[in-house]
Order: C-alpha cells, then sequence, then structure tokens
C-alpha cells in the first residue's frame, strides 16, 4: 500500500515537479539515500518528491458539461460555462492517483514546477483538484530551478519562496487556457459547421494564436502572388580625390524630382537620371558634408528560446520544434544547458560569480571553443547581469557541468555551440565603430557615400565578422574631388519573401509589426508576442500536421485550405490585433496590473458578436476548400441569446 511504511510521526513534505526528470534531480539535491516507489521517490526523513508528467488535467469538453453538445449544433454557440471543469487526462491518470494520495499524506507542500506562467499553474491546480485548503493551502512552498546540475539544485532548494508570490502567474495562465478553449472551441465548431454546409467534409480548426499565424503567412503569399514588379533608377558617381583614391557615391533626388519618384522615392523615369549621369560625368565635385559618428554595439544578451529557435532557423535550417526538443534533452537528459523555455534574456549578477566555472565546463565540453574562451576577458561584465529584468527565469546559458560531447547527437552539439558561444561573448570587449555619412555636390545635385570602419572588434570576432566593410578615404569639407564616371543603375522592385521559420517565428515575438490597428500597436511593446516560448515550436507544426501550410526548401506556403479557411473568418480571427492584445493583458495579470475577471468578461462577451458574425457569412468563401460543392446559403436564423451552460 503506498506510503504505509511512514510512521505516523513523520512531518511529511510533498515536493511536486512539473516532469521525472525534474523530480530526480530534486531528490538527488535532498538527500543520496532514496526509495523509489511507483510514481514518487522518498527520502529518510519522510519527505517525498512526486511530479506531473506535463499537464495531469484538462478543461473538459463541451459534452462533459451538456450531454447535447455531443452533437454539433450552431444554436448552441457559444457555449460558455459559469462553473470551470478540470478533468484527469486518460494516459497520465495513473500518476494523478499518485499524487493525489500523497497529497492528502503531506504536511507541507512544495510547488516545484517549472519557473514560467505554465509550470505554476500545472501544479497549482492538481493542487486545487486533490481539494487543498485552509492552512496547508495558505503554506505552500514555491521552488524554482533553473538548472539540473547537483549543485544549482542545492542552492535552488536552499531558499524556497512562498507560493502566494506566484498566483499571479497563475491567473494568467488559467486565464490563457480558459480564453483559448472559449475561442477555439466556439469558433471551430462554428466553422466547421458552416463548412459541411458548403460541402467540406474536415474540421475547420480555429485558435486564438494559431490562425492568426496562418493569416500572416495568407497575407505575406497573396502580397506576393499579387506583385507587380516595377522598375526603377539609381545614379552611382565614381568619384577620386587628389591623392588618387576612389570610391563611390549614390544621388539623393532632390525635392523638384518628386513628380518623377515613387511613394517609396525612387526615381522611376530613365530620363531623369541619364539626365543626372550625363551632366555629372567628368566634372568637379565638391564635398559639402562630413558626419562622423563613433559608435558601440553592446554584447549580444545570452539566448531566451525564440531568439535561439530564430538564430538556429537561420544558421542551421532547423524548424522551431526540433531547436526545442534538443534543448530539453540538452536541459534534462545531458544537464548541459538551464532551464530552456525561457522568455528573458538577462542574468542574476549573483551568477557571475559562477562565470569561471561554467567557462571551465565548456571549454571541456565544447573543443572548438577553446580557443574562443582563451581571448575571454573574466572582468568584463556585460549588461546581461540585471537583477531588475530577470524574474521567474533568466537567459539560456551552459551549465558548469562537463559534458561528453561524442554522446551529443549533431543539433544538439549545434544548439549547445550557439548557446555557449552567446555565453562566452559576454567575456569580450564592446564591438566600436565609426560611421561616416559624406554629401558631395556634383554640378548642382547632392550625392552620398557612406561606409563603417571598426575601432575594435570585440565580441565579434567570434560569429565569423565579415571584415571587408566598405571604407572611405579622409574626406573634409570643401574638399574638391573629380567625378570620373556617373551611371545610371537599373533595378527592380522586389517581392516580399516568403517566411521562413526564422521570419515566422520573429515575427510572432514582435508582433506588433503586423498589427493593423494603430491604437493596439501603441499599447503592445517590440517584445510582446503571439503565443509563450513554450508554445510557438508546437503551435507551427500544428499547422502543418492540418495542412494549413506547407514547406518548400526553407520557404513557408499556405496551402489552398489554409487560404480558405483565412478567407472565410472575420479579420479579427485572422489578423494579430486581438490576439496580440491578449497576450499583452496575460502579461498584465502575471504582474498585477490586471485581474483574471477585467480579462475574461469582455472577452465572453465577444463570443456573442463572434458567433453572431459566423452566422451570416456567405458558403461561398468555402468553395475553394478540397471536396467542396455548392449549396444555398444559410438559412436566416433569430439573433443569438445569451445562455450559460
Amino acid at each position: 500500500m503506498l506510503l504505509s511504511f511512514y510512521p505516523v510521526l513523520f512531518f511529511m513534505i510533498l515536493f511536486i515537479a512539473e516532469k521525472p526528470s525534474l523530480g530526480r534531480a530534486i531528490a538527488n539535491g535532498l538527500s543520496t539515500q532514496q526509495t523509489k516507489g511507483e510514481g514518487y521517490i522518498s527520502l529518510p526523513n519522510g519527505d517525498v518528491v512526486s511530479w506531473c508528467i506535463g499537464h495531469l488535467l484538462e478543461q473538459a469538453v463541451p459534452e462533459q458539461y451538456n450531454e447535447r453538445y455531443k452533437k454539433w449544433d450552431i444554436n448552441d454557440l457559444p457555449i460558455s460555462p459559469e462553473q470551470w471543469k478540470l478533468t484527469p487526462k486518460p494516459n497520465t491518470k495513473k500518476q494523478l492517483t499518485v499524487l493525489s494520495k500523497l497529497i492528502k499524506k503531506a504536511n507541507m507542500l512544495v510547488n516545484a514546477g517549472d519557473p514560467d506562467r505554465e509550470g505554476q499553474l500545472l501544479v497549482d491546480e492538481v493542487i486545487h483538484y486533490c481539494g487543498v485548503k485552509g492552512k496547508k493551502l495558505s503554506s505552500i512552498k514555491r521552488l524554482l530551478v533553473s538548472d539540473l546540475t547537483l549543485s544549482a539544485v542545492k542552492k535552488s532548494l536552499s531558499s524556497l519562496k512562498e507560493n502566494q508570490e506566484f498566483m499571479p502567474l497563475s491567473a494568467s495562465a488559467l486565464a490563457r487556457s480558459r480564453a483559448d478553449w472559449l475561442f477555439g472551441m466556439n469558433m471551430t465548431r462554428a466553422y466547421t459547421l458552416l463548412g459541411k454546409k458548403a460541402g467540406y467534409n474536415g474540421v475547420l480548426s480555429v485558435g486564438r494564436v494559431q490562425t492568426p499565424i496562418l493569416g500572416l503567412v495568407v497575407a505575406r503569399d497573396n502580397d506576393i502572388a499579387n506583385f507587380v514588379s516595377k522598375p526603377f533608377y539609381e545614379v552611382q558617381a565614381l568619384l577620386t580625390t587628389q591623392d588618387g583614391a576612389s570610391f563611390n557615391a549614390k544621388w539623393l533626388p532632390s525635392e523638384a524630382c518628386a513628380k518623377y519618384q515613387d511613394e517609396e522615392g525612387r526615381v522611376v523615369y530613365r530620363k531623369l537620371a541619364e539626365t543626372v549621369a550625363l551632366k555629372t560625368k567628368n566634372k568637379q565635385a565638391s564635398v559639402t558634408h562630413v558626419i562622423k559618428t563613433d559608435k558601440k554595439l553592446n554584447q549580444p544578451l545570452p539566448y531566451s528560446l525564440s531568439a535561439l529557435q530564430i538564430d538556429a532557423a537561420k544558421r542551421f535550417n532547423l524548424p522551431a520544434k526540433q531547436v526545442l526538443d534538443c534543448c530539453q534533452s540538452l536541459y534534462e537528459k545531458h544537464k548541459a544547458i538551464t532551464y530552456p523555455r525561457s522568455d528573458n534574456r538577462y542574468l542574476p549578477r549573483a551568477h557571475f560569480k559562477q562565470s569561471n566555472e561554467v567557462l571551465r565546463a565548456i571549454a571541456s565540453s565544447e573543443p572548438t571553443l577553446q580557443q574562443a574562451i582563451e581571448g575571454s576577458d573574466f572582468s568584463i561584465k556585460s549588461k546581461a547581469w540585471n537583477d531588475s529584468k530577470v524574474e521567474a527565469h533568466h537567459g539560456i546559458i551552459p551549465t558548469a557541468k562537463t559534458i561528453n560531447n561524442s554522446a551529443l547527437s549533431v543539433n544538439e552539439q549545434r544548439i549547445y555551440q550557439l548557446i555557449a558561444r552567446q555565453y562566452i561573448a559576454q567575456f569580450y570587449p564592446v564591438h566600436c565603430f565609426s560611421e561616416q555619412v559624406v554629401t558631395i555636390e556634383i554640378a548642382g545635385g547632392d550625392f552620398q557615400a557612406k561606409a563603417k570602419a571598426i575601432l575594435v572588434i570585440g565580441w565579434k570576432v567570434l560569429f565569423n565578422h565579415n571584415s571587408d566593410e566598405k571604407t572611405l578615404p579622409v574626406l573634409v569639407n570643401n574638399q574638391t574631388l573629380t567625378c570620373n564616371d556617373s551611371v545610371v543603375v537599373d533595378k527592380q522592385t522586389q517581392a516580399p519573401k516568403h517566411f521562413t521559420d526564422a521570419t515566422l517565428l520573429s515575427a510572432m515575438t514582435g508582433i506588433s509589426r503586423f498589427v493593423k490597428d494603430d491604437s493596439i500597436r501603441k499599447v503592445l511593446k517590440d517584445t510582446d508576442g503571439l503565443g509563450t516560448e513554450a508554445t510557438r515550436a508546437s503551435i507551427i507544426e500544428l499547422l502543418f500536421k492540418r495542412q494549413f501550410l506547407i514547406r518548400e526548401n526553407k520557404s513557408i506556403y499556405s496551402t489552398n485550405n489554409g487560404k480558405a479557411l483565412i478567407n472565410s473568418l472575420p479579420d479579427i480571427a485572422t489578423t494579430p490585433d486581438m490576439t496580440a492584445l491578449w497576450e499583452a493583458k496575460l502579461n498584465d495579470i502575471a504582474h498585477k496590473k490586471l485581474n483574471y475577471n477585467a480579462f475574461m468578461t469582455p472577452l465572453v462577451d465577444n463570443l456573442y458578436a463572434l458567433m453572431e458574425q459566423a452566422r451570416e457569412t456567405p458558403l461561398n468563401r468555402f468553395l475553394s476548400l478540397e471536396n467542396t460543392q455548392k449549396t444555398s446559403n444559410f438559412k436566416k436564423r433569430k439573433p443569438f441569446k445569451k445562455r450559460k451552460i
């Protein structure tokens, strides 16, 4: 019988980890003497470590609220629970039973979920599902582990926090979970039923995050398909100094040329460019303005998951899900990196004391980086170490554990190298360069030349920096030059490029660039994005699985079904405006700037309008779906009345 060997007098502390790997690491940090049970590890002092296996609970499906919802009917929408229900996931029900018995026996609980909002909720919801109340509930502790090495786990165990401090994180994750259920389930049912009326037999899955991502790709594909390339013209002058040094300068059209330019300021009338070239060739020139600015570029911050996925996609063409899988293996199996699902790029100041150990571990683990470490300066402290910007977790960095490089897969080696090199960069000087912008007058027209000169290469030496920078000779105001030649350069406007894994992830993390509503864009920051670090990869893969997207080489394209789905939906569901604003509000909940009800109430109200809008959707919008056939439009029905389950 479970834990029957425990003496009654023991004061039992139960640590609940998010995954078995974390549970084992916590147990190792507590004691070397362990008794392994089925789904838990017991320790000599009576304490127990157990774990979830990801989410043990999930939102109940509509028919678990009311049997009639088993049959999809547009007249039942929107479905909006008054009392929310969670149900055990069938494949992990056994572990939930183990935890339930342990929670009842324990005198004190420690939430050891991963250090993010999902990790917080994942354990909290199990505790609440098991009926913990009163003093036992209010006395729960929080263990934050970002590094599975033994020394790091022991350090975390020595600084437990109050779980109550992290309730806003739970509230944020709970609001996200319920909002996704409400929006996704109701919209999917509504548009699947409409698609069926139009002759389509599949499920038209709609999601708060996945559908705007699909909308971005469809919009980009449409822009490319409708793009008409147009010619434009530039004039390049070849100039020489009295000392014989030569360089090129580009013509800057004056305001008088505006009628010969497009909206981007490009000259579209070739005759004008030819006239300028002819007029300036073999003419004397004069330097009218010289601006020289010395600039600095700080070390690149350690990676967040999205930043790592973007770089890995650019360098190795790795899909986001594959990068996340490699990171999980490096974190859980090899204990080579810190917590990977991080959206933070800063490090706690206290960690700086461990930097020597981390760098030594990198040198021993990755021979290709030994020379880079030898060139580093341990006294340099980059801006990455900033306690004010570190929250529940910090940037992804190597641990102080030496690993066997040959035990890693090729892609795991690549990811480890990226993370390690980014960390090493913190111990190299700032990159310094000068930027020179020179304006030259030739025959009454202005030309401009730009160039950069490296002053201190600094950290860029680690990143295969191209030293072939364009340079200019020393130039001063009123200096006389000669225009030896002036030529017209024929160019064509270029269509936007198809999304790749890297650019789609970049769009998701900096979504404000794609938000149409000016008022919403002002609310959002550059760091606000679609989805979370932990979900972005799986959401992109889901769109491929549902055959709304396809991948050809590096490019990502929308399928006909993907286009048809976006065409059938209202803009609010296909553009990032609404869901990006949701993400900003969920972040506000996590930071105690907004409460749960202030987020959920208007969201539920808006569902009724969305369902009414769905009813009015013409069925001909679905006809480009595979296996569609023409049918008559939906018959008009009375407006929806608000109903609750």
